[in-house]
């Protein structure tokens, strides 16, 4: 629900919000997966996010021991 709030903020999606977030972060590297054009066009289109630092904070502060998806080739995490 953070995701897709800042995501109507900024007329994008939760996927490109937090593809976003990822390329902002310092010594990260995002590699999305996409096969359909449509994808991929909407993880260029990611890049022109423009969060703010409340944006920030508020996907900072969600859980990092929960997955949102969890497919099946899906490392098992601690």
């Amino acid at each position: 629900p953070t995701l897709m709030a800042i995501g109507r903020k900024h007329g994008a999606s939760a996927a490109q919000v937090a593809l976003k977030w990822l390329l902002d972060q310092d010594g990260v590297a995002a590699i999305p997966k996409a096969s359909r054009v449509e994808s991929q066009q909407a993880n260029l289109d990611a890049q022109h996010i423009g969060l703010d630092d409340e944006d920030m904070k508020a996907i900072a502060a969600l859980p990092k021991d929960r997955r949102c998806v969890n497919p099946g080739f899906a490392p098992a995490w601690d």
